[in-house]
């Protein structure tokens, strides 16, 4: 038999906090006496439990009918702003109590990677807002008011959609459903009062595989109105994405279904993206949010473990909260995590989804593993000046090998480090652990290993050593040498 479940147990988390500290009529959205229960249970038949669901307040009134705290969130006041790599915030201006912000969709000349002493330039006319691939972040407070102007000055009409987040239909932004398509030169006005916390994004709904595909996206960040208890040091928030951009052309091509060349995080591609730079011991969080065409992300991280703690469906709570050393991101959707970054050193922050790690120069190749090309480089050479063979014995030595590519694309791999060459590229960036820092806004450079903590080329003492004492791995079973794989 299901278990009844009144309304004070169902507003359990963050909603009930919320709304207790201000809202005092019989009908507030935080009123903790008991009114008429409902039946709500999980698929265990225990009572259903809302972590971070201010829209569940009761069965028929969705948060957003709540009205706005009174006191609209203020940074350093209210909630510390999050950090957005090779990103930016969206301005806002108070208003009566409102918060009015204005997004411009327009084209956008977008740089992916910058020119360095290593690589050229790599830029793409893409679609964006505000001058920028991807769209400034949006961070607020949670009972904040918000007055969006979206202003089209694309070659199409478009909408935005406010991704996860709980408005009223008219504002939810699905051009042909919710409401008319912003046609060019036209200048919409979303307004609605946001009742949840947590990480979200925005995107625009109007011809989606176009727009999207060319970047028209961006983070959208509630803070909670009650202080969390134990806030983290540095809060990070990254969206990813995945573009195909043809080596030497200056568009990306929307219509790609399974072959990105170009994959990024805050729309930037390794060796372009800025490394995370924490102290050693801060609690550290990273938002990451997932917008891509197509693909989900498996994103993988060096040096620690960390904990899953919330979607863009709200908080995770903690007893349900799971430990992870690489977070699933699907397609439209947000996964948060946290860690203490007790390890000094320099730790990958990848996809783990190999052609992901990867730039322009490493997809649609020929398979030359285990090729023998005899005398081909010279024969083929006297028709194509400066041919090579690559790839026989696999593609380690491309990422060191300077050769000249063509104009506006981008290696496959690489940064020069002192330790060599990192081969990877695309959705890659570096966690930078330190024990002292000038300050979190500088790259502190490479780490600096501490004595025998660093791998080593092994001496002839050293092997006979240690390998002649070790046992000897036993031969294959003949019957399994013999098996026709």
């Amino acid at each position: 038999m299901k278990e009844k479940v009144s309304r004070r147990r169902l507003l359990s988390g963050a909603a009930a906090v919320v709304g207790a500290t201000f809202f005092g009529s019989e009908a507030s959205f935080g009123q903790q006496q008991e009114t008429k229960e409902a039946d709500r249970s999980g698929p265990d038949g225990q009572p259903f439990k809302v972590s971070n669901g201010p829209s569940i307040s009761t069965r028929t009134q969705p948060a957003w009918m709540h009205p706005p705290h009174p006191e609209p969130g203020e940074p350093g006041k209210h909630y510390k702003p999050v950090v957005i790599p090779n990103g930016s915030v969206l301005p806002w201006k108070l208003m009566d109590g409102v918060k009015v912000m204005h997004l411009t969709a327009e084209e956008v000349n977008h740089e992916f990677v910058p020119a360095s002493d290593d690589n050229q330039s790599l830029r793409a006319l893409c679609w964006g807002f505000n001058g920028q691939v991807h769209g400034p972040t949006i961070e607020c407070v949670e009972g904040d008011r918000l007055r969006i102007y979206v202003t089209n000055n694309l070659p199409e009409a478009t909408s935005v959609h406010w991704h996860a987040i709980i408005t009223p239909s008219g504002m939810d932004g699905v051009g042909g459903l919710s409401q008319k398509v912003i046609e060019p030169g036209e200048t919409y006005k979303y307004e609605f009062t946001v009742w949840q916390h947590g990480t979200f994004m925005y995107h625009s709904h109007e011809d989606e595989m176009i727009q999207i595909a060319l970047g028209m996206t961006g983070l959208f960040i509630v803070h909670p109105r009650e202080p969390e208890q134990d806030p983290p040091d540095r809060d990070f928030a990254i969206l990813l994405h995945e573009w195909r951009i043809d080596v030497g052309t200056r568009r990306p091509n929307p219509s790609e279904m399974t072959d990105f060349n170009v994959l990024t995080m805050n729309a930037r591609a390794f060796p372009g993206t800025d490394p995370l730079v924490v102290k050693l011991g801060d609690k550290v969080r990273i938002r990451l949010g997932n917008l891509s065409p197509m693909e989900h992300h498996p994103i993988h991280l060096h040096g620690h473990a960390f904990w899953v703690v919330a979607t863009d469906g709200g908080a995770i709570p903690e007893g349900a909260r799971w430990p992870e050393a690489t977070a699933l991101v699907p397609v439209g959707s947000t996964k948060t995590i946290e860690f203490i970054a007790n390890n000094p050193g320099d730790w990958a922050l990848h996809c783990h989804m190999t052609h992901h790690a990867m730039n322009q120069m490493g997809h649609g190749l020929p398979n030359m593993i285990g090729v023998k090309p005899g005398n081909l480089n010279q024969k083929a050479g006297k028709i194509l000046s400066g041919f090579m063979a690559m790839g026989e014995t696999g593609m380690s030595d491309m990422a060191s090998m300077q050769m000249p590519i063509p104009k506006n694309s981008v290696p496959m791999v690489g940064l020069a480090t002192p330790k060599g060459y990192i081969g990877m590229g695309g959705m890659y960036t570096n966690l930078k652990v330190r024990e002292k820092l000038e300050s979190y806004d500088k790259d502190p450079g490479w780490y600096q290993d501490p004595p025998g903590t660093l791998a080593t080329l092994a001496t002839n003492d050293e092997l006979q050593r240690d390998l002649g004492k070790l046992p000897q791995t036993k031969p294959m079973d003949k019957s399994m040498k013999d098996m026709n794989m």
